[in-house]
């Protein structure tokens, strides 16, 4: 199917170039969100008395657009999860979950704008791009921790897995020492050593 886009669209085209594209991708993504329109006589010339319009259009969203880049662009966002001791989430951090947190900080963003390039799963800090226009992009982090102490030791650089790793040798190491101060504690003052290395008297010298 031909269509003639109304925008710049990814790996398509420019607006107003005539292009062609499967049926079923112009029906449930181009033609709805209103990015393109059948490339029929009558639609190529209805776009050819509308271009300039459009055009003006386009530049007064886009923009837009940078501003809201402007604003948001390298920003950092906590999100509270409930995890594993491995950092897994029970569950997984939505498109909807990052439009209802950008709503909350008065940025409205559509779930389509919002990219996840991998589902977002474990704690830690996961990269989001938000395209806020066809020529405007921006990226935020998302600090998926516990709780707000483990937001702060994320965004320090540490992650959630080599804390855990520093806290389990710690407690090993703790449970070491302990048993060096019992195996010390079972020495008398005489001597005698329940592990059988003290200086007691040999019983077959009696």
């Amino acid at each position: 199917m031909q269509v003639i886009l109304l925008e710049r669209v990814a790996k398509l085209g420019q607006m107003g170039d005539v292009v062609s594209v499967k049926p079923g991708y112009a029906r449930n993504f181009l033609l709805p969100q209103g990015k393109a329109l059948r490339a029929s006589d009558e639609n190529v010339k209805s776009f050819e008395a509308r271009k300039a319009e459009l055009e003006a259009q386009n530049l007064e969203t886009m923009k837009e657009a940078k501003g809201v880049a402007e604003r948001l662009d390298g920003t950092t966002y906590v999100v509270i999860r409930q995890a594993s001791d491995a950092g897994a989430l029970y569950g997984s951090v939505s498109t909807r979950d990052v439009a209802d947190m950008l709503a909350e900080a008065g940025v409205t963003i559509e779930r389509r704008q919002i990219v996840i390039g991998q589902p977002i799963k474990l704690l830690g800090i996961h990269t989001v791009t938000l395209n806020l226009h066809p020529e405007v992009d921006a990226e935020i982090r998302l600090n998926v921790a516990r709780s707000a102490e483990e937001a702060d030791l994320q965004a320090s650089g540490k992650s959630i897995q080599e804390q855990a790793a520093e806290e389990e040798a710690a407690a090993e190491f703790e449970i070491s020492e302990l048993f060096d101060e019992i195996g010390s504690a079972g020495m008398d003052e005489d001597g005698y050593d329940p592990r059988g290395q003290g200086d007691s008297e040999d019983p077959r010298d009696a």
